[in-house]
């Protein structure tokens, strides 16, 4: 274990830890300081995915009491009470989960076939271009909203479940995208992140756990880089959604995802040239 491998793993760490909670890509700013510093893409796409398990942790450790409540009320759920009252989230939970395994599999599968063909300007362009359609689609939700809804339906489950999937494409933000389609579904903005934070519980389990099958282990180095990766995005992650959940609806995030797209497609474009 090397002090630049060190220095690169606690890197990786804070950057997972900070935007996974934002509305725009982990994936793609992950995989994108990854490639900078020399990763191959592929390897870089797994290891964005796999560092998703540290901010599963810190998501579960800051909704503790909701999950624990969520469990309490297992057995008495019933079907046709699904999206009622307390079995609502956890209905939406589950189903949308289902659909992401439906929709993300599959684009992991093709994405990483992709990625290996891809030189480093060509990848970090292509994440751009997708986080400038992410930052399109959040402007259009900032300005349009549709009803005011108190709990989540089936249909709010499978939408946000399949954006969710498509969402394992570097530059499409997986909060930006769920969090979007709940509040132009009429959620509000704390509901609509709730909501989207505990999506990424599940969703950050199995993103590990495809990576961990794909690869046949641990995509770093040596289990002790991983282990500092991982700790550092937990350690990082519950601080930045402490942070954010106190202030979700004084920030915009469309301009945000316009700027990174921008650099990330000129910056490209001139590595690939280089």
């Amino acid at each position: 274990m090397t002090l630049r491998e060190v220095i690169v793993a606690i890197l990786s760490g804070i950057v997972q830890g900070i935007v996974e909670w934002l509305p725009i890509s982990s994936t793609g700013n992950l995989s994108l300081f990854l490639t900078v510093v020399g990763t191959e893409p592929e390897l870089a796409l797994q290891l964005a995915l796999f560092l998703q398990a540290g901010t599963t942790l810190s998501a579960t450790l800051y909704y503790r009491e909701t999950i624990r409540d969520a469990v309490e009320a297992a057995p008495g759920w019933r079907p046709r009470t699904a999206f009622e009252g307390s079995n609502a989230e956890t209905t939406f939970v589950v189903v949308a989960c289902v659909v992401t395994g439906l929709v993300g599999v599959p684009l992991y599968l093709l994405l990483i076939d992709v990625a290996r063909d891809l030189t480093g300007g060509a990848f970090i362009a292509l994440i751009g271009v997708l986080l400038v359609v992410t930052g399109a689609i959040q402007q259009v939700t900032e300005s349009v909203g549709l009803g005011d809804r108190s709990h989540p339906n089936l249909f709010d489950a499978i939408v946000v479940g399949a954006l969710q999937g498509i969402s394992i494409l570097p530059g499409v933000s997986r909060s930006g995208a769920t969090a979007s389609a709940l509040l132009f579904r009429g959620h509000d903005g704390t509901s609509a992140f709730r909501l989207s934070f505990l999506l990424s519980i599940p969703a950050g389990i199995g993103a590990g756990m495809l990576v961990l099958v794909d690869t046949g282990g641990v995509p770093t180095p040596t289990p002790s880089i991983a282990l500092v990766a991982l700790t550092t995005s937990a350690v990082v992650g519950y601080v930045a959604i402490s942070a954010l959940m106190r202030v979700v609806d004084a920030i915009e995030f469309s301009h945000v995802c316009f700027g990174l797209g921008a650099l990330c497609i000129v910056g490209g474009g001139l590595t690939a040239l280089a």
